[in-house]
């Protein structure tokens, strides 16, 4: 294992796979009850009317409009994309997302649907969501993927693997992942409700973002819990402490789950608390999301007519 453009410190902790061990197990331990009642705290912030406004559009911004379903349609897609490209058609001044997500056979219609804009293509890849089947198998997902024309990678870990210890497994394969998505983003999706403990979620934030990871993401959606406000505290600090280390600012992707405006706002709340308000952007922080949208835009009607217009007036896809 190596990992050549870390500073010498975090370079030398994944020199060898006991190194590796080492350095996750010697990290602090995560205070379960300290950061369950920060979240709860940060949770009950109210922000002011003024700045409703700002924090709506800052989220429509920073989603990542999915659809991960096996019934998924190129005309499903194709709807998606024009849903992303004018999420309001009868507001123009509404924020288009950050990208659209698909599986990698419909990264290929996605590019069709938002050329000519800087809207994100996203593919989940490496056997989503489980995660099980070979190396070889899962550079083929990734090939696929980014030969369509994807420009962000959502991979899934071995969670098998970590589980068992194999950090330096798990370590190798987001490597071998990061280099065969090329320029494209990747985002490093944990499963965070399969990981048991907040130490886990602390020790896989640090090896997916040791393996070069742009992004750690909370979870694939497919399983409960997905995403929570204390496990993305635990990852927030991750990236937080991260910059501390390198100067590097890494990414944080909660996904699944987060339905409404007050989540969402929540979730604003924390960033700027737990990690600093240069998160607050797409290009640091994403919500993956289907339902979530429509939502947003329902409130932001309400803010700029006064009241609630219904969810009649905003296209469902």
């Amino acid at each position: 294992m190596s990992a050549p453009t870390l500073p010498a410190a975090l370079a030398d902790a994944t020199r060898d796979d006991a190194s590796l061990r080492r350095f996750l197990h010697g990290l602090p331990g995560v205070d379960q009850v300290g950061v369950e009642a920060r979240a709860t705290a940060l949770a009950t912030r109210s922000i002011k009317k003024s700045s409703k406004l700002w924090a709506i559009d800052t989220a429509i911004s920073m989603v990542d409009l999915t659809t991960l379903e096996g019934a998924d349609t190129r005309g499903k897609v194709r709807a998606l994309t024009a849903k992303a490209r004018r999420p309001d058609p009868d507001r123009p001044d509404t924020p288009r997302v950050a990208a659209v997500c698909v599986y990698p056979d419909l990264v290929a219609t996605a590019v069709e649907g938002l050329k000519g804009t800087d809207i994100g293509i996203a593919s989940v890849a490496t056997a989503f969501p489980s995660g099980r089947s070979s190396r070889q198998v899962k550079l083929a997902d990734v090939a696929l993927a980014v030969e369509s024309g994807a420009t962000e990678v959502d991979m899934v870990i071995d969670r098998g693997a970590f589980l068992e210890g194999r950090y330096g497994e798990v370590f190798e394969e987001i490597q071998a992942i990061r280099e065969a998505s090329a320029h494209a983003h990747l985002k490093v999706i944990l499963e965070t409700g399969e990981l048991a403990t907040y130490d886990n979620v602390r020790r896989a934030s640090w090896l997916a973002l040791l393996a070069g990871g742009d992004f750690i993401k909370t979870s694939t959606g497919k399983v409960s819990p997905a995403a929570t406000l204390p496990v993305t505290h635990v990852m927030l600090q991750a990236v937080r402490d991260w910059f501390t280390a390198t100067g590097e600012v890494r990414g944080v992707k909660p996904a699944g789950g987060i339905r409404t405006t007050k989540d969402a706002i929540k979730y604003l709340v924390a960033v700027h608390e737990v990690a600093g308000e240069q998160w607050l952007t797409a290009e640091k922080f994403r919500f993956g999301a289907s339902s979530l949208l429509n939502d947003l835009l329902l409130q932001r009607r309400t803010q700029h007519d006064g009241h609630y217009s219904g969810p009649d007036y905003v296209a469902v896809d």
